[in-house]
Parts: C-alpha cells; sequence; structure tokens
C-alpha cells in the first residue's frame, strides 16, 4: 500500500477535482478503488477515532472500551455506507439515467466522491468539530458533479438532478448506518 500516492489522490480530489477525475476515467481496473483508496481511508478514520478518544479522555480504563466502540462505529458506518452508496446509485443510474446495471463504475464513483466524508472523519475523530463537520459536508457536491460529468458522463439536463440526489445518497448513507449502530450500541450496552 502506497500512503504517499494515497494522499496526493485525496489532495488532488480536494483541491482539482476536474483534473483528478479524468484521470480516473482512465483506469482500467474500476475495483482497483477498494483496496487502494476505500479500505485505506476506512483504516485511517477509524484509527483518527481510536487516538481521538484518548485525547482528554478521563475515564480510566473504559476509555479503551469507548474507543473501540467508537472505531468499530466508524467502520461499520464508511464501509456499510459506501456499500450501501454504491447500490443506490446504481438503481439511480437506472431510473434517473436508463442505464444499465454498471456496479463497478458506480464503485468507483462512490468510493472518490467520498474522499470529503473521509477527511472530514479523519479530522473530526480527532478534535470536535461536529457543526462545521455537516457544514463541509456541502463540498461533496462539488466533488461529485465533477465525478458525474466526468466519470459518470451524466447528460447536460440531468447533471444537477443527478448531482443532488447522488450527493445525498453519499453523505447519508454512512451517517444513517451510523445512527443505527450507535443506538442498537446502546440498546444492547
Amino acid at each position: 500500500m502506497n500512503y504517499k500516492d494515497l494522499f496526493k489522490r485525496v489532495i488532488a480530489l480536494i483541491s482539482s477535482p476536474a483534473k483528478v477525475w479524468e484521470e480516473i476515467s482512465r483506469e482500467e481496473d474500476r475495483r482497483k478503488v477498494l483496496g487502494a483508496f476505500v479500505y485505506p481511508m476506512i483504516g485511517l478514520c477509524g484509527l483518527s477515532v481510536f487516538i481521538g478518544t484518548f485525547i482528554g479522555n478521563t475515564e480510566g480504563v473504559a476509555a479503551f472500551q469507548i474507543a473501540m466502540t467508537r472505531c468499530c462505529a466508524i467502520f461499520v458506518s464508511l464501509f456499510g455506507g459506501y456499500f450501501l452508496a454504491a447500490y443506490a446509485i446504481d438503481q439511480l443510474g437506472k431510473k434517473l439515467l436508463g442505464r444499465e446495471d454498471q456496479y463497478e463504475l458506480n464503485q468507483q464513483f462512490v468510493g472518490y466522491s467520498m474522499v470529503v466524508t473521509f477527511v472530514l472523519d479523519i479530522v473530526s475523530g480527532l478534535f470536535s468539530i461536529s457543526i462545521l463537520h455537516w457544514i463541509l459536508q456541502f463540498y461533496t457536491v462539488f466533488v461529485v458533479f465533477e465525478g458525474a460529468r466526468t466519470l459518470m458522463k451524466v447528460n447536460e439536463e440531468k447533471l444537477t438532478r443527478y448531482t443532488l440526489i447522488a450527493s445525498v445518497i453519499i453523505i447519508v448513507c454512512p451517517a444513517l448506518i451510523a445512527a443505527v449502530f450507535n443506538e442498537l450500541s446502546v440498546i444492547l450496552n
């Protein structure tokens, strides 16, 4: 795993998404996104939350249990949210664009479109930025717009609608799974 290339891709996706989406569209292996981007980013999010739990924590021995629970919550929410969003966007492509199954293309699109979510989860794992976290999520719309235009090749007349729906799916799916996981953790604990 090459973390140097991973960080370069993250910075490029955030700073100039149009250029990076052009590079991504030329990639032959659509499933490469999983091992080269999504899984390492989920791992970094989990590590960030795990370390962040110990910062300023006065719970003592219980801090480890809290850290593990929060780490599991972020893993489950991002992992499940990624696959749920990829499936939902595949269905969106069928309904809105009249396309056939393009699950691997949608996995690639969702994986790289979640870059803002990943970065914000890494930062919010270490520092408390909850309100700012949700405000900055709106940058996902721009990343998705560029990806829909370049990688997904959505027609101009459907681009805005597709971008908005896909952005909501990409932002809400991990949050929804996190809410369910956290609620179940409280109930079962």
